[in-house]
């Protein structure tokens, strides 16, 4: 079975243009076939304030109204993603910027919750395995924005951890799938103040342990679901630490495991 690598950077990647450039040439050396999934930094919530548009944030989450919609889909699959392609493209990756919207690739449905109203936020629902394996095929390295669609017109703003996650379980009916999350930390931290504090393996009943000790917490959990989730689903291998760690295995990192 032939291998998939999908990273997902974070935000602070994307906010740091030498970051950002080491990552890019990092993942560019990768061989075989490959993915990557971008968030958004913070450059949408500065172009809102820019326009006098207030983000709200509802337990990390954003709400993404109408206006805010439009903010992040110049953002997130306009500047952002063309900016990574014509950077991928300048180290001979044939890169190909996609929203979920192209080729449905990645359909959603609106986020209905109880009692919150996200706005236009998008829940993956189905993702276009053979398209996007044809992609792969034909040695396309498809970059994907947090941006998705309904098939009934409307885009929709999606989490970026969630994508790459759903990406990886339809591609691992294919193909041998090791998904990585790369942000600025080495890892799932023990201390979060200390850096080189990293837990190298974390199973389900460790993850469950370090929640109820509160070690593991906030926007870290969902990450971790989302892990847990994927390798339930057939996803091979996860990692989660700095993009060092891509041409450097002996780099510390964690390893997600069932």
């Amino acid at each position: 079975m032939k291998k998939v690598t999908v990273i997902k950077i974070g935000g602070n990647i994307i906010d740091n243009p030498a970051e950002l450039e080491q990552f890019l040439t990092d993942f560019s050396k990768i061989e075989g076939y490959k993915v990557l999934v971008h968030g958004g930094g913070k450059s949408a919530t500065k172009m809102a304030q820019s326009i006098g548009l207030v983000p709200q944030m509802i337990d990390g989450r954003r709400i993404t109204d109408a206006p805010m919609l439009d903010v992040v889909v110049m953002i997130y699959a306009g500047q952002i993603n063309k900016h990574i392609v014509a950077q991928l493209q300048a180290k001979d990756n044939n890169a190909i910027g996609f929203s979920g919207a192209d080729g449905n690739l990645i359909q959603s449905t609106k986020r209905n919750h109880p009692t919150i109203d996200y706005g236009f936020v998008g829940d993956v629902k189905q993702v276009n395995t053979k398209l996007l394996a044809t992609l792969l095929e034909a040695r396309v390295v498809p970059v994907f924005c947090a941006i998705t669609h309904d098939k009934n017109g409307q885009l929709l703003n999606t989490n970026a951890d969630t994508i790459a996650s759903e990406l990886s379980i339809a591609l691992s009916e294919v193909f041998d799938v090791t998904l990585t999350y790369c942000f600025e930390k080495q890892g799932v931290l023990q201390d979060s103040e200390d850096d080189s504090s990293v837990i190298t393996e974390i199973n389900e009943a460790l993850y469950q342990k370090l929640k109820e000790e509160k070690v593991i917490h906030s926007g870290m959990i969902p990450k971790l679901d989302n892990c847990f989730n994927s390798l339930s689903r057939g996803v091979q291998k996860i990692k989660i630490g700095h993009h060092k760690m891509l041409q450097n295995s002996d780099i510390p990192h964690t390893t997600i495991t069932l």
